[in-house]
């Protein structure tokens, strides 16, 4: 699971991905939130830490920011004040869960995992065109054709899928498949890209990645 902390408190923030480093996420940290709204619309993340309280592009901002774009994706919010009003608008921002600053490691641990938990229990599958992709069994469905993926055909084809028509660009694709400290290159993409159209068309599906120059790939429906 890929979290992002957008925290202006380097130290807070950094303690925040020791801490769940140590627990098997795979985590990175942005100190403001002009950058963190560039590297949450990436759309490479599971959850978003977010501060509220930031100069610049405060929490609220950002989320409206996310939300705007149609980013499903849990937004947990950390804020020093405890007001409902101010709970209030952590919600109506786009948050889906707060904790109140000083917090307790176990309550973020928690947090996220039941943030978390709810993301993955809402679908079983996705769907675009005639073709399912089964979250569970990793495969492909077209009518009575199945085909299952390898493990970075699946993620790719899972990220497709959630962005539809809007283009990914390989960078994005290399971003959360491979890591951002992986030594994949673009062409890893093209390579995926080409496995997957054969796999759609092995099993009759009206579903084609079309790749666009410059802006990276995306799906339709033929």
């Amino acid at each position: 699971m890929k979290i992002l902390i957008i925290e202006d408190e380097k130290l807070l923030a950094d303690s925040i991905q020791e801490f769940l480093n140590n627990k098997g996420f795979d985590t990175e940290a942005v100190y403001d939130g002009e950058t963190g709204k560039e590297y949450a619309e990436l759309g490479i993340y599971d959850l978003l830490i977010l501060d509220v309280m930031m100069p610049g592009m405060d929490g609220y901002e950002v989320a409206r920011k996310v939300r705007s774009r149609h980013l499903g994706v849990p937004i947990l919010m950390l804020t020093a004040k405890s007001g409902i009003e101010d709970r209030i608008t952590d919600l109506n921002a786009g948050a889906d869960y707060y904790l109140t600053k000083p917090f307790d490691t176990r309550e973020l641990l928690a947090c996220i995992n039941a943030l978390l938990r709810r993301q993955g229990s809402q679908v079983d599958e996705l769907v675009f065109g005639n073709t399912s992709l089964d979250l569970q069994s990793a495969s492909l469905n077209c009518g009575s054709n199945s085909i299952r993926l390898s493990a970075k055909e699946f993620d790719i084809m899972r990220f497709l899928f959630n962005s539809g028509k809007n283009n990914l660009s390989k960078e994005a694709i290399l971003a959360k498949v491979w890591g951002y400290d992986s030594n994949a290159v673009e062409n890893h993409v093209e390579v995926y890209i080409g496995f997957l159209r054969k796999k759609l068309a092995s099993i009759g599906s009206d579903i084609h990645i079309e790749a666009v120059r410059k802006l990276g790939y995306h799906l339709e429906v033929h």
